[in-house]
């Protein structure tokens, strides 16, 4: 583009006006007239109409605003999560005199985000303020700018509107969703988990971390009644605690390629995200170090074990840039930078997809090596796509059943490979990515009421 068109694009971009479809439903209107040009005396009443409607026109064009006679602010949450739904607000300001129809147009990075404000028009009025609001969807993390912001404007006559383009300098960063922390965290104050399948499973006994009250029996500990419980209610009450141990935890994610499958709108590698965020929270609210790494072929990320909620913050922080690749999962590596990172005796979580008997191979052998050290827990995914596929419906033709024999043969070598792991002393989950954060939350309560480390 030469410097001539640019300054003419710059130029048209501050004064240029375009018609609207009132002003070409108007100029259909006064067409016929010009059939009264085939009278002499009557030439003048279309050439009159046309001057008119250009005077309208040029009239309607000088009372627009110029894009510094308005100002738009957006106000959205700097951090969105995979799949959460945000409100998104504009407050559009006007210092113009007169009252305006204006619609809002946005740019919003379409890899990262869904949604937005809806493109309807609205009345600014003179020298006040407007409010449009929307909502966006978290589809990809990362971050990036959210884009320009462009008003068309136009008065209530609407024979001719103006865009006028405003650069705003905000950014989004869509990292992984906290909402599965935010639910487990609401329903264990509500004493509500088992509406998602967490388990109660405290081991009430001489700990610190106060559990329930309940009625005096004798034989109690007369130093943990509660004289104020008692005597509202008239008898004796006594505390329950439950016991702590603390320990280490050590979430290992597979970014391997099969963790690029889909399941529903995302990858099966977000669910494994979404629930390693999950069992941190709870992990680290009950006192726990909590460390994590993600890798394929090589170490992706890695968070050093810490104490508390502080640990989820940094587990979220670490896991925004990361994407699944379409390589296959380097299992000794990953455990050889665990040997180095973690030498005392941990909880380590693994969440992968074991489906061919080659890669549970190398993934059992590194987990026997470790065995003496380490506590393994895999939490294989559930490919419900290949478990639909064995299933043939009636009358299904041939493809379908050679795909029904393949899904089966797929799902029987997956099963022995899962079995060999349970023979040798691993713990084993197989679960579907949407009931992977319970599975995983009951499975770490379970060990660590029992004390299994």
């Amino acid at each position: 583009m030469s410097a001539v068109t640019r300054r003419i694009a710059r130029w048209w971009r501050v004064v240029g006006v375009v018609p609207t479809r009132r002003l070409a439903g108007i100029a259909a209107l006064l067409a016929p007239l010009w059939l009264l040009t085939w009278v002499p005396w009557l030439a003048w009443v279309p050439v009159a109409a046309l001057l008119a409607l250009a005077a309208a026109v040029l009239l309607d064009g000088a009372t627009l605003p110029a894009a510094r006679d308005l100002s738009v602010e957006r106000e959205l949450e700097p951090t969105v999560g995979v799949g959460d739904e945000v409100p998104l607000r504009y407050a559009v300001r006007s210092g113009w005199g007169r009252p305006l129809r204006v619609a809002l147009y946005e740019a919003l990075p379409a890899a990262h985000l869904a949604g937005g404000a809806e493109p309807d028009e609205h009345t600014l009025p003179s020298r006040g303020t407007l409010e449009i609001a929307g909502t966006v969807r978290g589809m990809a993390r990362g971050e990036a700018p959210l884009g320009e912001v462009a008003l068309r404007a136009r008065t209530p006559v609407g024979l001719v509107a103006r865009t006028l383009h405003y650069e705003l300098d905000d950014r989004v960063l869509v990292a992984p969703s906290l909402a599965g922390v935010r639910r487990f965290r609401w329903l264990a104050v509500h004493q509500r988990l088992a509406a998602v399948g967490v388990r109660d499973t405290r081991r009430r006994g001489e700990g610190r971390t106060f559990a329930s009250l309940r009625d005096y029996v004798v034989g109690d500990d007369p130093r943990h009644i509660d004289w104020k419980a008692s005597a509202r209610r008239g008898h004796a009450i006594t505390r329950e605690y439950t016991i702590e141990q603390s320990q280490t935890v050590y979430l290992l994610v597979d970014a391997g390629r099969s963790m690029t499958q889909l399941s529903g709108g995302f990858s099966r590698f977000e669910y494994a995200l979404s629930s390693a965020l999950v069992l941190a929270d709870v992990a680290g609210t009950a006192g726990d170090l909590v460390g994590a790494m993600v890798f394929d072929d090589q170490v992706r990320a890695l968070v050093p074990a810490q104490r508390g909620r502080a640990a989820v913050q940094a587990l979220r922080t670490a896991l925004v840039p990361v994407q699944p690749t379409l390589v296959e999962p380097d299992y000794s590596a990953a455990f050889r930078t665990l040997a180095v990172r973690q030498r005392k005796r941990a909880l380590i979580v693994l969440l992968t997809d074991v489906i061919d008997a080659r890669a549970a191979r190398a993934l059992l052998a590194q987990l026997t090596r470790g065995a003496s050290r380490h506590l393994a827990v895999v939490v294989a995914l559930r490919n419900e796509a290949v478990l639909r596929a064995a299933r043939v419906p009636e009358g299904a033709g041939v493809r379908a059943l050679y795909a029904s024999a393949a899904a089966e043969e797929l799902i029987e070598e997956r099963a022995t490979a899962l079995q060999r792991m349970r023979d040798a002393g691993v713990v084993v989950l197989d679960v579907a990515p949407e009931a992977m954060a319970a599975a995983v939350v009951n499975q770490y309560l379970e060990l660590k009421t029992r004390g299994a480390l």
